[in-house]
């Protein structure tokens, strides 16, 4: 077994956590009697967590750092909290979170340059970053480790000055980041700016393809090490997003080495983390879909693809300047979102498209003189939806981060260049899906009456299986190519974003319509009864952009064509339309190269953000009972990618239940 085969199965088998422990301080009353200040608070608990971190090095690794502190005590008592709740609108945990903080220009200039121009928590955060580092340092030189004391004395106080100390200086920038209590940190466009120091090693000789390839991998490694203190849903949605490739400012085509590297780094190592997003555009060459889908093969749920054939002036007309546009990477699982100087708020909240429907129908359904009287009561309510989304979101207030600070290019504290928000849409499928089957069988055919409708659907359908049947199963439904339904996914997408438009946010920023869900899939479900698709109560909707559990559908082919004909330059908040494929298709090259063609016909065909998911059924059913048996076995949950065997059951349930393709 190799040195890297040693450490990566001592860190797959959660054996590091031995070098763990809990601190039991109750920092939350000590803050609360000395009366000191959210930012107060904030510097002195990293000051004291770095102080109280162990430096591990562990055998034969490159890339160092691990969390020896297991938990963040809390720094505000449960009625001081409360009485904040009061003041202001608190998203999540309160946290700074989907920021993509410029860790490259600190990496190209070294901690100590950047501390001239920090405030007094900014420069205390760098010295205790410094200190910790420090503590590594001699941890090497106790260990005869003098590969580690080289690049150690060199950096975070210095520039990186090659490939290993810019990964391991990125490693120590992020390391700050979780310690001091931020969530969600992204890494951004690694391969654009890391890659100057590889081209540079290996001009020199210093690496080969494969001695990078090998502390690449190393280095992805060490986004597993920690990830399960991380907070998040489920395991695994800890934002560690990567992106590749893509164009810069001025067009030029930024995929190279490193992104290819880090491909094969990542279906190398078959890990959560990083996840892998592929910026593409028509311009593309079809082997770089090859090679991404290889990565697919693995079963990782990655890499999840963004066209910056769409991306870019979307985020242009939404008011990006064109070299931010440009620039653009994604939040923690799809989100668009700026490097450096974006502080937008990406899933801020969530509208339900079936409630709309569901409300409508309850209430104006039978009043309705035609299926265009019905969709403009829809059309209300989504208005309504969102008005009350917007009304509620009032005085934000996050924690202050001081680290974070240091590491953006703007002042965080009173909102970057720009300061948007961003709400899902939740279940289009479920929703155009119901509108077919009014606007076919209630208003056109009159087969179906407009109160036996309602009755059976709030009967759940117990007494109608003939009516279920014919809903669920022959009904018009997204994903056929059908312009009757597809078309009204159009209309609900577009009176979503309409819903949106000229309204102004309590940061000065604009509100921004998506095509994600989140969560919301699960939680939006269970608030509405059955619905006119034949969906029964308590029936999770499709996941972001996707096609309805139990569609019948002609195939992948058919799903894309459904869904690229929206108007997405009017809901670019992200969000991919995801297909699941079942394992079989990735045996032989043929198969691969099918699946890369049918990304990039998605692409073309001006398709937004598309994610790919290999799936076994057989396997996920085995692993329910066997979870010993399938530890390792990756999948996509929504933005993110999970060890089957760590979600909740309903998570796992719903993974189940998605379509599986064939090409």
């Amino acid at each position: 077994m190799s040195d890297f085969s040693k450490l990566y199965s001592y860190i797959l088998n959660k054996e590091h956590h031995e070098h763990r422990h809990f601190v039991d301080w109750n920092l939350a009353e000590e803050y609360s009697s000395k009366k000191l200040s959210p930012i107060e608070r904030m510097s002195d608990r990293f000051t004291r967590l770095c102080r109280e971190e162990h430096a591990v090095i562990l055998k034969n690794e490159q890339i160092v750092f691990l969390r020896t502190v297991a938990n963040l005590p809390k720094i505000f008592t449960d009625g001081e909290w409360e009485e904040i709740r009061k003041k202001h609108y608190i998203h999540g945990p309160g946290l700074m979170c989907n920021l993509s903080p410029n860790y490259y220009d600190t990496i190209s200039q070294g901690l100590l340059k950047k501390r001239e121009d920090a405030d007094e928590y900014g420069k205390k955060a760098i010295d205790n970053v410094i200190a910790l580092s420090d503590k590594y340092l001699e941890e090497a030189k106790k260990q005869g480790r003098n590969d580690l004391v080289e690049v150690l004395t060199q950096v975070p106080r210095y520039p990186a000055r090659n490939f290993r100390e810019a990964l391991q200086f990125f490693r120590i920038l992020h390391f700050g980041l979780w310690l001091e209590g931020n969530y969600q940190n992204t890494i951004g466009r690694f391969d654009k700016n890391v890659y100057p120091y590889l081209k540079a090693d290996m001009d020199s000789g210093v690496h080969t393809c494969e001695s990078a390839l090998e502390l690449l991998e190393d280095f992805f490694l060490s986004f597993n090490k920690d990830s399960d203190l991380y907070v998040g849903v489920q395991q695994g949605d800890n934002g560690q997003s990567m992106m590749l490739g893509g164009i810069d400012e001025n067009g030029n085509d930024t995929f190279n080495l490193l992104s290819e590297l880090c491909l094969r780094a990542s279906c190398n190592n078959k890990m959560i983390d990083p996840k892998i997003n592929l910026r593409v555009s028509k311009s593309t060459p079809v082997e770089r879909y090859t090679m991404a889908t290889k990565l697919t093969k693995a079963g990782l749920g990655f890499p999840q693809y963004s066209n910056d054939d769409v991306v870019i002036p979307a985020l242009e007309k939404m008011g990006y300047s064109h070299s931010d546009a440009a620039n653009y990477t994604v939040a923690a699982c799809w989100e668009f979102i700026i490097p450096g100087v974006g502080t937008d708020v990406v899933n801020i909240s969530a509208m339900s498209y079936p409630k709309a429907v569901d409300t409508a129908l309850h209430g104006g359904l039978e009043k309705a003189n035609s299926y265009e009287e019905f969709f403009a009561l829809v059309k209300e309510e989504i208005q309504k939806e969102c008005d009350s989304i917007c009304r509620r979101i009032n005085n934000l207030w996050f924690l202050p981060s001081p680290f974070m600070r240091v590491l953006m290019d703007c002042d965080i504290y009173n909102g970057g260049k720009y300061n948007n928000f961003g709400i899902h849409g939740t279940g289009i499928s479920t929703a155009a899906d119901s509108l077919a089957a009014i606007k076919k069988y209630v208003f056109e055919e009159k087969s179906i009456g407009k109160a036996d409708l309602i009755r059976a659907i709030d009967e759940n359908f117990e007494n109608t299986p003939e009516l279920l049947h014919k809903l669920r199963f022959e009904a018009p439904k997204l994903g056929n190519n059908d312009d009757f339904v597809d078309s009204i996914a159009t209309e609900l997408l577009d009176a979503f974003s309409d819903a949106l438009k000229g309204k102004t946010n309590c940061r000065g920023g604009i509100y921004r319509a998506g095509t994600g869900s989140a969560m919301y899939y699960l939680w939006h479900a269970d608030r509405i009864g059955a619905s006119a698709d034949g969906r029964r109560a308590k029936e999770p909707f499709g996941a972001n952009y996707s096609v309805s559990l139990f569609a019948k559908v002609k195939g992948p082919v058919s799903v894309i064509a459904s869904m690229t004909k929206q108007h997405f330059e009017n809901a670019m908040n992200g969000g991919p339309l995801t297909l699941e494929f079942h394992q079989s298709i990735f045996a032989d090259d043929d198969g691969v190269e099918k699946v890369g063609l049918l990304v990039k016909s998605f692409i073309d065909r001006g398709g937004h953000q598309l994610q790919l998911n290999t799936v076994n059924l057989d396997k996920m059913l085995d692993a329910q009972k066997h979870p010993e048996n399938h530890r390792q076995l990756i999948v996509r949950v929504w933005g993110w990618s999970a060890y089957f065997v760590e979600l909740d059951k309903e998570y796992q349930d719903h993974v189940i239940a998605r379509q599986a393709y064939t090409v």
